[in-house]
């Protein structure tokens, strides 16, 4: 797992409840990855940016991904992403990188509210971007297809791949 690079920007996968607001917070130090790290028994190469809910990103917020992406060593990179911009975020990178293998994931509940949802979306996306080409992907729920060909349906609270 050395070579792939884990990057976190935040999204419903790292909120954790704030007793004193009531609110979904994020944890801007992805404290889950070091949960699912230890739990897997494996050190998972990550680093946290941005840290915000995607409906929050801005074009500055998708620049400092792309850079991120850029001045990387890894050529095999997982983002953790909101997903009710996973696509719009996708989609910036996909016009910019070509060389590398980045597959986008997420999920809709939070890790520290119930953690089955974040961990297997985590693994399915480790486990694939070690036989992906370059290219960027989104994997979420099971699924798993070239960014533009996955879309989350609000409507059935799931994401569909185009074309199934």
């Amino acid at each position: 797992m050395q070579n792939i690079l884990i990057i976190s920007t935040g999204g419903t996968f790292n909120k954790v409840y704030n007793k004193i607001t009531g609110n979904l917070d994020i944890d801007k130090e992805s404290s889950s990855i070091g949960v699912i790290s230890k739990k897997w028994m494996s050190n998972l190469n990550y680093i946290n940016i941005i840290g915000k809910d995607s409906l929050e990103f801005t074009n500055e917020d998708r620049e400092l991904l792309l850079e991120t992406i850029k001045n990387s060593t890894c050529d095999k990179i997982v983002i953790i992403h909101g997903t009710d911009t996973i696509d719009l975020s996708s989609k910036y990178i996909a016009k910019h990188i070509n060389n590398k293998s980045i597959l986008f994931t997420g999920s809709m509940v939070p890790f520290s509210i119930e953690n089955i949802e974040a961990t297997a979306n985590l693994s399915f996306a480790l486990g694939a971007i070690q036989f992906i080409e370059n290219g960027v992907y989104i994997a979420i729920n099971g699924k798993i297809a070239s960014f533009d060909k996955i879309k989350k349906d609000r409507s059935k609270g799931e994401f569909l791949v185009i074309g199934d």
